[in-house]
């Protein structure tokens, strides 16, 4: 997988596990202003890049991601 279809399948994991429509996440979306989420959502997108992309990142390391281009650039590192 290259980093472009990295980058939209994580950007499809996090609509989904936060709720929101295609289109509202970009890698530039922020998780503490813009997705304003709860744990439990980082949690259910840490499962979701598991099962997925079969890539094992830590729950720590992911919720201190500050936006989804973080969060990409841990996955990549752990692929």
């Amino acid at each position: 997988m290259d980093r472009k279809e990295l980058e939209a399948k994580i950007i499809e994991l996090v609509t989904i596990s936060y709720g929101k429509q295609p289109g509202e996440v970009t890698l530039e979306t922020s998780f503490k202003d813009d997705l304003k989420g709860a744990s439990v959502q980082m949690v259910a997108l840490v499962s979701e890049i598991e099962n997925e992309l079969d890539a094992m990142v830590a729950l720590q390391d992911a919720s201190a991601c500050g936006t989804v281009a973080d969060l990409v650039d841990a996955v990549e590192a752990e692929m």
